[in-house]
C-alpha cells in the first residue's frame, strides 16, 4: 500500500519502520529532517511538506498534541492533498473535542478518518507489538487494517464514532498515571519505615500487581531511571488534563485525576522536563522529605 507517515518521534519513527519492513511504499515527513534519515536508509521517500506525503492510499500521523495535529492536518494542506476515498489514521493522543472536529473535516471532503491511538512505549513500537485502538467507519478501518497490523499485535475496534478511541486512550493513560502515583506514594511510605523500595516493588510486582504497567514502571522507579523518557513528563501532564476535559464534558467526576495532575505539575515545577513521568516517585519522596531522614 502507498502510505504517508507524518511525525517521526520515538514512536512514529518505529511505527513507520515497521511499515517499511512489511513491504509498504512509505513516504515520510517530520518537522525536523534529521528524524527522516533512518527511515530513508530503510527505503522511505522523504518530503519537505506534510501535504506531499498525503497523496497515496492512506495517511498515518503520530504528532505530539492538539496544536501539532491542527497545524499539520487541518492547517497544513494535508486534507486538500488527499485523494477522495483515501483514509487518514491518526495515532496521536488528542482531545475528544478535536477528534470530533477532525472527523467532521474529513467527512466534508469525502475522506475516511480513523482514530487509532496506541498503547505501548517506544520499545514496544519497535517490536511491532503495539495495542492499537481503532474507531471510525468500518470500511475506513478495514482499509488501513493491513497497516495497523504491521505495527501492532492487536487492533481493538471501538465503534464508528472516532472520539471513542480517544476517550479510551485518555482513560487508559489516566489508569497508568494512577498506577505510577500509587507506587510512588507507597514507596515513600515503606522507605520512611526503613524498607528498601526496590525490594518492596519487586515483591508487589511479582505478586499482587504482576501486570506489565506495574512491572515496567516499577522497574524505572526502583532504579531511579527516568532518562531517556519512554513517555515524557509533559506528555503525561497533557494527557491527564485532556482526560479531565473529556470527563467534564460529560459530567463524570474524576477526583483522583486532580491529585495526579497536581503531582505532575509539581514535577514540572521542579524543572523536570525531559524525564519519564515515573519521576513522580521523586515528587512523593520530596513531599515526605526522605532525603532529610537518611
Amino acid at each position: 500500500m502507498k502510505v504517508g507517515f507524518l511525525g517521526l518521534g520515538a514512536m512514529g519513527g518505529a511505527m513507520a519502520a515497521n511499515l517499511l519492513k512489511a513491504g509498504h511504499d512509505v513516504t515520510v515527513w517530520n518537522r525536523s529532517s534529521a528524524a527522516t534519515q533512518p527511515l530513508a536508509a530503510l527505503g522511505a521517500a522523504v518530503v519537505r511538506e506534510p501535504a506531499d506525503a498525503a497523496r497515496g492510499d492512506a495517511v498515518l500521523s503520530m504528532l505530539a498534541n492538539d496544536a501539532a495535529v491542527r497545524a499539520v492536518i487541518l492547517d497544513g494542506g494535508v486534507l486538500g492533498a488527499m485523494a477522495p476515498g483515501a483514509v487518514h489514521a491518526n495515532h496521536a493522543t488528542i482531545s475528544v473535542a478535536l477528534a470530533r472536529e477532525l472527523a467532521a473535516a474529513h467527512a466534508r471532503r469525502g475522506l475516511g478518518y480513523v482514530a487509532a491511538p496506541v498503547f505501548g512505549r517506544p520499545d514496544v513500537a519497535a517490536a511491532g507489538k503495539l495495542n492499537i485502538l481503532a474507531a471510525g467507519a468500518a470500511q475506513a478501518i478495514e482499509h488501513v487494517r493491513p497497516l495497523l497490523e504491521a505495527m501492532g499485535s492487536r487492533v481493538w475496534p471501538l465503534g464508528e464514532a472516532p472520539e471513542r478511541a480517544n476517550a479510551a486512550k485518555l482513560a487508559g493513560n489516566f489508569m497508568l498515571g494512577a498506577a505510577i502515583e500509587s507506587m510512588a506514594e507507597a514507596c515513600a511510605l515503606v522507605r520512611a519505615h526503613g524498607v528498601d523500595a526496590a525490594g518492596f516493588l519487586e515483591l508487589m510486582t511479582s505478586t499482587l500487581f504482576a501486570a506489565p504497567a506495574y512491572q515496567g514502571y516499577g522497574r524505572l522507579i526502583a532504579e531511579n531511571r527516568f532518562k531517556p523518557a519512554g513517555f515524557a513528563l509533559p506528555l503525561g501532564y497533557k494527557d491527564i488534563a485532556l482526560a479531565q476535559a473529556a470527563a467534564e464534558a460529560v459530567r463524570v467526576p474524576l477526583p483522583f485525576a486532580g491529585v495526579l495532575r497536581d503531582s505532575l505539575l509539581e514535577a514540572l515545577a521542579a524543572g523536570d522536563e525531559d524525564v519519564d513521568w515515573s519521576v513522580l516517585s521523586q515528587v512523593a519522596a520530596r513531599r515526605a522529605r526522605l532525603d532529610e531522614r537518611d
